[in-house]
């Protein structure tokens, strides 16, 4: 079971994605609103990078649940999307 301080932790971990996020998406809408064939590739990108991060996602929930820890899944999604966010902040920053 998760302690109250693994809470804590988890909840700086979800500030930290909802701030890299934040940037992703102004640095998409920069893209977006030059209107070039770049911004409908990266639009099209986008959607198709969630389906994959979503099926992940399930992917680490299900293998948790298998193992009978549970109470990782929950900061093992953060990280995972943590990580996929910070590839698109890298990627769109260039």
């Amino acid at each position: 079971m998760l302690s109250p301080f693994g809470f804590i932790g988890l909840g700086f971990e979800l500030a930290g994605l909802a701030s890299e996020a934040q940037a992703v998406v102004a640095l998409r809408l920069a893209r977006f609103g030059s209107g070039d064939v770049r911004s409908g590739m990266e639009a099209m990108r986008m959607v198709s990078e969630k389906m994959v991060a979503l099926g992940e996602a399930n992917l680490r929930i299900a293998s948790a649940a298998a193992t009978g820890r549970l109470d990782t899944a929950p900061s093992g999604v953060v990280s995972l999307y943590r990580r996929k966010v910070r590839a698109n902040r890298r990627r769109l920053s260039r």
